[in-house]
């Protein structure tokens, strides 16, 4: 089967607009950290209703700087659903905190809210909602089971880039949101990613994070340097162990271009899972996603994925992925619960931990 003949699980849609838009930025003087970074924060956090964003190189990147900008480190505990991407939880692994799963809700893709308190300690710091699929986590009962707790509400939004919550948009809810724009997601830089906030502190956590917990803003500077150190602008200083999480002005065109298109590729997503859902609804061994929140339209999906589950015992997965493969139709599975991955084997996570995720 060549290349023209299969349907890729995920592709990225890239058109002339988007290259000649890297083309220019390729011919001006700036290829890495120049003035198309802070065009593209501006625009996203436009796009999704908050004060302020900051770019990085990949949303693993953004989950890692947005859990140092909580105050996350050794010793803590992250909240957070055993039904996502490695890396919501491996961000916690990276600041020493420890990834606490929390079962999803029946008939869901979600953290279970019911869950939560049960789940807190005197250790727990965050708790992290993940919109999976697209669809928005419940979050007002998780941000006020935060509040309650003094925690910190980060949402993993890296599938939701314009997904809606009962009016709100996803990056305007929690006190940080991270983003995600590999390509199979809705727009793409090639490999980056986003964090949004409203907090001006975080904010500045943010920025000296991505770039190696350097600053050079005098009113940043410590005390005993801002009084020391009069020579200009040439002066900086490291104040926190930071990593080179930049996102280069290269990527910045293409994601700026792909943004002028976002509401197009929002609508196609939406028209694409209405088909599927017309086609699949009445078959009797499939579940369809399920409506956020039932009947009441609270939510409105972002549709990064459309997953299927398989109903009754003679109905196989891998034999159904197989036969799609051979009609030239690709698929993924998504996913299965991060706990049971070897490496958090190793750390002594159980199966049975979430028996709705297994399920």
């Amino acid at each position: 089967m060549n290349e023209k003949e299969f349907i890729p699980y995920g592709r990225q849609y890239i058109d002339e607009t988007d290259i000649e838009a890297v083309t220019r930025a390729l011919r001006s003087s700036w290829l890495t950290t120049g003035p198309l970074v802070d065009s593209f924060e501006e625009v996203i956090a436009k796009k999704t209703g908050s004060k302020y964003c900051v770019v990085f190189n990949s949303g693993t990147a953004a989950l890692h700087a947005a859990y140092h900008a909580a105050g996350i480190g050794t010793g803590d505990e992250v909240i957070t659903s055993p039904i996502t991407f490695a890396a919501t939880a491996n961000a916690a692994l990276y600041l020493g905190a420890k990834p606490v799963f929390v079962d999803i809700a029946p008939n869901s893709f979600h953290l279970d809210p019911a869950g939560l308190e049960a789940a807190i300690t005197s250790k727990t710091r965050a708790i992290v909602p993940v919109d999976m699929a697209g669809i928005p986590a419940d979050l007002d009962p998780i941000t006020r089971v935060a509040a309650i707790h003094n925690l910190t509400v980060i949402e993993d939004g890296c599938h939701a880039i314009g997904a809606n919550y009962k009016g709100r948009k996803i990056g305007s809810i929690a006190e940080m949101t991270a983003f995600s724009f590999h390509p199979v997601k809705h727009i793409t830089t090639g490999e980056g990613g986003a964090v949004t906030t409203d907090n001006e502190n975080m904010l500045t956590s943010l920025r000296s994070f991505r770039s190696h917990g350097i600053v050079r803003d005098k009113e940043l500077l410590s005390s005993a340097s801002a009084d020391e150190v009069n020579d200009g602008p040439w002066y900086c200083e490291q104040q926190v162990l930071g990593y080179n999480y930049r996102l280069p002005d290269i990527n910045c065109a293409l994601g700026l271009s792909q943004l002028e298109k976002l509401d197009y590729f929002l609508e196609r997503r939406k028209t694409i899972a209405a088909r599927y859902n017309e086609a699949f609804g009445d078959n009797p061994r499939l579940i369809i996603p399920p409506k956020p929140f039932g009947e009441t339209g609270a939510q409105e999906s972002a549709w990064h994925i459309y997953i299927l589950r398989l109903k009754g015992e003679k109905l196989h997965r891998q034999h159904l992925l197989e036969r799609l493969y051979n009609r030239g139709i690709g698929t993924q599975v998504h996913y299965m619960p991060v706990y049971q991955h070897p490496y958090y084997r190793k750390l002594g996570y159980l199966s049975g931990l979430c028996p709705n995720a297994e399920d």
